[in-house]
């Protein structure tokens, strides 16, 4: 594995309480809600070393636009809303943030401002703590409906919990991230910015980037067909789009039997149990076993 190692994932979601309640019948432990300074808030899947975050707009009122040179996280998300839920951005981890801006600005990715903000967390034991982080986005003209960026943690030992990262569907982490694309080939020096030339892989069926953690496949519309059969992939009439995720589990049958006792329409495919976007707030979520 090389580059950036995946940090997160931004599912927006309409209502977050409906989104918490549908992850945790698939068997997702949840954080409590937070909420940011900029008009969104979030509820989060903590896992081993990355997390998914359930993102909603919660106080509209105090959402900056952007401007020249600065990007409006709660702003872009909200547009995102405007047409639809879905799998927003993709983050990666980070060390230092001024850093990466520092060598996305060489590479000419991005020269957008950095982004540093604070929030309170609450802890297992129903006491509140402040969590702050330092973001650095990068994002393409051609790719309006989707964004990266890395993250700083800058109280780590607050935000990571293992009552939070034991999960009823045996969950583990983010193995791997599907875009899907008209032309992948096309994205290829973007991926090589974020994560470095020889971690890009091209083939016929789109790209794979390796990661420090987890992989990114960007499919090729006739590739998601061959993997996922009829479920639809997200409109590509706005450019290139996040579209699924795929998540280890220690055991799958433990994780099926999760799903079925919670009414969920799981399909199984190459020993991998696939929920549908229209389950699932507009993404397609595949549960495979650990190693896969």
């Amino acid at each position: 594995m090389t580059g950036r190692g995946i940090d997160h994932l931004v599912l927006c979601v309409h209502d977050l309480d409906r989104a918490r309640d549908t992850y945790a019948r698939m068997g997702f432990t949840l954080t409590p809600k937070a909420v940011h300074p900029f008009g969104t808030g979030n509820s989060l899947v903590q896992l081993e070393g990355c997390f998914l975050e359930l993102l909603s707009i919660v106080e509209p009122e105090k959402i900056t636009e952007p401007s020249p040179g600065a990007f409006g996280f709660a702003a872009f998300n909200r547009d995102f809303l405007g047409a639809g839920e879905g799998f927003s951005m993709l983050v990666f981890e980070s060390g230092d943030a001024a850093a990466d801006r520092r060598e996305f600005a060489d590479k000419g990715l991005s020269r957008l401002a950095p982004f540093d903000f604070e929030r309170l967390a609450r802890l297992p034991d129903g006491s509140d703590v402040t969590v702050g982080f330092s973001l650095t986005f990068v994002t393409h003209p051609d790719m309006p409906r989707a964004a990266f960026f890395t993250c700083q943690q800058h109280a780590p030992q607050y935000f990571w919990k293992p009552e939070y990262q034991r999960h009823a569907n045996t969950a583990r982490t983010v193995a791997e991230v599907v875009m899907v694309a008209e032309a992948p080939d096309r994205h290829v020096a973007l991926f090589a910015g974020l994560h470095g030339a020889d971690a890009v892989t091209a083939g016929a069926d789109g790209i794979v980037v390796s990661t420090a953690r987890g992989r990114i496949s960007v499919l090729t519309p006739r590739a998601w067909a061959a993997r996922y059969g009829a479920l639809a992939h997200p409109d590509l009439g706005e450019g290139p789009r996040f579209a699924a995720f795929r998540i280890a589990v220690a055991d799958l049958a433990a994780c099926a039997a999760r799903l079925d006792g919670r009414d969920f329409e799981a399909t199984r495919r190459d020993d991998r149990l696939i929920v549908s976007p229209d389950q699932a707030f507009g993404v397609l979520i595949e549960f495979a076993p650990s190693g896969e």
